[in-house]
């Protein structure tokens, strides 16, 4: 290579990348047990293919947090792994006061709940519970609304578990109360319809559309992948799984929202992985010390999650999975992203170690970051993509392209299959570097 053409190749990297922040060195020997990686493929494949989503990893993985999540990381991270749970920072607990301060507003300033909340969301009673709700738009921002909009809504769930979750069975008898005004008739029969009452639509056998008992089948292969996902769903945590009664009724809960889910947007139905986007929900709803509110998690979980899954609705299409708005156009853009900001790392990655964005980047994207970082830090995460005016997706991005930054040198240092192991099973990191890193990339993007 002559001196014109090293040169050319130097300038490909970003001076501003040179900068110390952005490196994360290889962390120490890692004894926590990674997810199980899928064989790599031996070539780069253009369609996109829905892989399956893995197991969630073993018990020892992932650590969980207490009934309050873990304290977050401090915000000058080193890029190494993540702190283990100490005593709030005075940082936080500045941010903590700040956050009381607004949550006690009478109209609160939905601008600056944002830009505090995105730093993260300290520990204290309820704080983050009710902050999600308002960055999700479940909660308005006038509190004197708060009491009848939770109590509409609530009520709202329930009207939907009566109707959506009712066995045939019930239905049929419940036509035939309405139905029926005959008293003699209803004597004759002791209350059963009579063979030539009962409608075509009404009966197990019937094959049509319109037919209760059909739609009644159909439902049932979603609800069994549902009732599979969800006791798959964080199977280090207490309380998810294990044979308590409290851990079951947690899983009865995501389950009925999963289906509820599922029957009123027969368009997307449900789609392997949804449970792992409503579990942080719930969680963060049941562990409300407000007795009311913990109460009703299920029926806030339902409607959050309504509205978070409203910006991320067509990559769970498979229809529109190469479509503009698809997850292959999004799985994209994060390509595009990278080539901007650090194109000797795109190009190594797509173009000499050819290890295409879908073979790490789908998991990454569809499940919101939930499966690469312990429970603790996922919340953290949560915090900063809720805390975007624009919706999520953005952050979420910027976030996927900092990953890739933090750990390029070893990246340029790996081929195909190491890379690809790397990438499958993102090392722990500072949560709080990382958010920062992406902050960065935020400002350099809009400059």
């Amino acid at each position: 290579m002559d001196a014109h053409q090293a040169a050319t190749t130097k300038k490909k990297v970003p001076d501003w990348l040179n900068s110390s922040i952005w490196i994360s060195a290889p962390p120490p020997a890692d004894d926590r047990p990674h997810r199980p990686a899928p064989d790599p493929p031996a070539a780069p494949v253009e369609p996109l293919t829905r892989p399956p989503l893995p197991l969630p990893p073993p018990s020892a993985a992932r650590r969980e947090p207490p009934p309050e999540p873990e304290a977050e990381e401090p915000r000058d991270g080193d890029g190494g792994e993540s702190r283990e749970s100490g005593g709030p920072s005075a940082e936080e607990i500045s941010r903590q006061s700040q956050l009381l301060a607004e949550l006690s507003r009478k109209v609160v300033d939905m601008r600056e709940l944002r830009k505090i909340a995105s730093q993260g969301i300290p520990d204290g009673p309820g704080i983050r519970s009710a902050v999600w709700k308002l960055l999700l738009g479940y909660l308005p921002a006038d509190r004197g609304l708060w009491s009848s909009e939770l109590a509409k809504r609530r009520s709202q769930f329930k009207n939907f578990k009566g109707e959506l979750l009712m066995n045939p069975s019930e239905i049929t008898r419940r036509l035939e109360e309405c139905t029926t005004c005959d008293n003699e008739l209803r004597s004759e029969t002791s209350g059963m319809l009579s063979r030539s009452d009962i409608t075509h639509g009404e009966h197990p056998l019937s094959l049509g559309n319109t037919s209760v008992w059909n739609k009644f089948f159909q439902d049932t292969e979603i609800i069994e992948q549902i009732d599979r996902d969800v006791k798959r769903t964080h199977p280090d945590m207490h309380f998810f799984c294990g044979d308590s009664s409290f851990a079951e009724s947690n899983q009865e809960a995501l389950k009925t929202i999963l289906i509820i889910y599922a029957k009123l947007n027969p368009g997307v139905r449900y789609v392997q992985g949804m449970n792992e986007i409503v579990a942080p929900l719930y969680y963060v709803f049941k562990n409300d010390p407000d007795e009311e509110n913990a109460a009703s998690a299920e029926a806030d979980a339902f409607f959050c999650f309504v509205e978070l899954l409203s910006g991320f609705r067509d990559n769970f299409c498979q229809q529109l999975d190469n479509s503009v708005v698809g997850i292959r156009s999004t799985i994209s853009r994060l390509s595009q992203f990278l080539k901007e900001y650090d194109e000797e790392l795109w190009r190594h990655l797509e173009i000499t170690t050819k290890v295409n964005p879908q073979f790490y980047a789908f998991r990454w994207i569809t499940l919101l970051l939930t499966q690469e970082f312990n429970f603790a830090d996922s919340l953290q995460i949560w915090d900063t993509l809720l805390s975007d005016p624009d919706g999520p997706q953005e952050t979420l991005l910027r976030i996927c392209c900092a990953m890739l930054i933090l750990v390029r040198r070893r990246l340029l240092a790996g081929d195909f299959t190491s890379n690809l192991r790397l990438l499958q099973n993102y090392p722990p990191t500072n949560i709080s570097h990382l958010l920062y890193v992406a902050n960065k990339l935020r400002v350099r993007g809009s400059n």
